[in-house]
C-alpha cells in the first residue's frame, strides 16, 4: 500500500495534528486549504476550495488515504451546509478506491446513555449531533456501495499544545492572566479529552491497518476520561503557582449568546458537561496500545498556554518560566 495521505482542512486543529503525526511516521503528506496559515514541516500544500469538487477531486488524487478535516463554524452547520460539506467530499471520493479517514464526536448520542461504543445506539440530544448522524450516514452508505473505504474515529474534546477554539484554551485557560483557572462543569463528573497529538498517531495506526479493515468501520478513541477535580488538579500542578478556580460563567454567556451566534450554538451543547460520557473500545485500544500519560498531556498543554501569555502572568507578580 502506498503511504500517501492527503488532510482537506490543514489549517484546522485536527487536520495539523494529524499533518504532523502522518509526516512524523514517514509518510507523503499533502495539505488541502484556502491558504497555507499552517505551514507545518514535512507537509506538502495544496490551494483549494472545498466548496468545489474538481479542487477536492485534485487533492484526493494525490494520496491512498484521505483525512477530511473539514469542519464549519458551529453557527454554521444549520440549512443542510454541513451535510452539504461532506457530500462533497463523498462525491469526490466516489470511485476511488480510497480510505476516508473521519473525526467524528460524541454528539450523535444521548444525553443519558454514558458509555458509548462503537455500536451503541445513537439517539442524538440536539439538531447538531442529527447532522453528525447523518453525516456518518452518508458515508456509510456511499462506502458500502463500493466506491471507497469510510473510517470514523470518534473522540472526546480537543487538548493540545498551542491548540486553539477548544474548551480547553476558550474555558480552563481563559483567565490565566488572572490567575485562574475556569472550569466548564460539574469538577465531580467524568468527561472524556482526546490528547490531539494521541489522536493524530490513532489516525496513523488506523490508516496503517486499513487493508484488515470494512468497507465502513467506527471506532472510539478512549483518549483521557477525568473527572473535573483530576483535571484541575493536573492543570495547578503544571502552573508556576496555585491558580484560583472558578465556573464558567453560563449565565454571562446565556446573554452573550443573545447577540452572537456561535455562543448561542455553544450554549446548545451544555449538556456534554452535565454528562459523563465515556468512549469504550478495546479493538481500537489494541491497535494504537498506550497515549501519553494524562499528566503530562496536561502539563504539555498548559506550558503551551503559559508561554503564549505576555512576559507577566497578572497576579502572579513574576515573569512565568516554563
Amino acid at each position: 500500500m502506498s503511504n500517501t495521505v492527503t488532510v482537506l482542512g490543514i489549517n484546522g486543529r485536527i487536520g495539523q495534528f494529524t499533518a504532523d503525526a502522518f509526516a512524523k511516521a514517514g509518510w507523503t503528506v499533502y495539505g488541502f486549504g484556502r491558504s497555507n496559515r499552517a505551514r507545518l514541516p514535512g507537509v506538502t500544500f495544496i490551494k483549494g476550495d472545498a466548496d468545489r469538487v474538481a479542487d477536492l477531486k485534485a487533492a484526493v488524487g494525490r494520496a491512498e488515504v484521505v483525512v477530511n478535516a473539514l469542519n464549519l463554524p458551529y453557527h454554521k452547520w444549520s440549512g443542510g451546509r454541513a451535510e452539504a460539506q461532506n457530500a462533497r467530499v463523498a462525491d469526490a471520493m466516489a470511485g476511488t478506491g480510497k480510505t476516508l479517514m473521519f473525526p467524528g464526536n460524541i454528539y450523535n448520542f444521548a444525553a443519558d446513555t454514558h458509555q458509548l461504543r462503537p455500536d451503541t445506539e445513537q439517539r442524538p440530544a440536539t439538531e447538531r449531533g442529527a447532522i453528525r448522524v447523518r453525516i456518518e450516514e452518508h458515508f456509510r452508505r456511499a462506502a458500502e456501495a463500493g466506491g471507497f473505504q469510510a473510517i470514523v474515529i470518534r473522540a472526546g474534546d480537543f487538548y493540545g499544545p498551542g491548540t486553539r477554539e477548544s474548551w480547553f484554551d476558550l474555558s480552563i485557560a481563559r483567565a490565566f492572566d488572572k490567575a485562574t483557572i475556569t472550569y466548564p462543569g460539574d469538577p465531580k463528573l467524568g468527561h472524556s479529552w482526546a490528547y490531539l497529538p494521541d489522536l493524530g498517531r490513532a489516525f496513523v495506526k488506523l490508516a496503517e491497518h486499513r487493508s484488515e479493515l470494512a468497507a465502513f468501520e467506527r471506532f472510539h478513541f478512549a483518549g483521557h476520561f477525568v473527572t473535573g477535580d483530576q483535571m484541575i488538579e493536573a492543570v495547578q500542578a503544571a502552573l508556576p503557582e496555585p491558580y484560583r478556580v472558578k465556573p464558567m460563567p453560563w449565565g454571562v454567556m446565556g446573554l452573550l449568546g443573545l447577540f452572537v451566534p456561535v455562543v448561542r450554538e455553544v450554549i446548545k451543547m451544555r449538556y456534554l458537561w452535565r454528562n459523563p460520557h465515556r468512549l469504550v473500545d478495546p479493538r481500537l485500544d489494541a491497535i494504537i496500545g498506550e497515549g501519553t500519560p494524562f499528566r503530562r498531556a496536561v502539563m504539555e498543554t498548559t506550558q503551551a498556554y503559559l508561554a503564549a501569555e505576555p512576559a507577566r502572568i497578572a497576579g502572579a507578580g513574576r515573569p512565568v518560566s516554563v
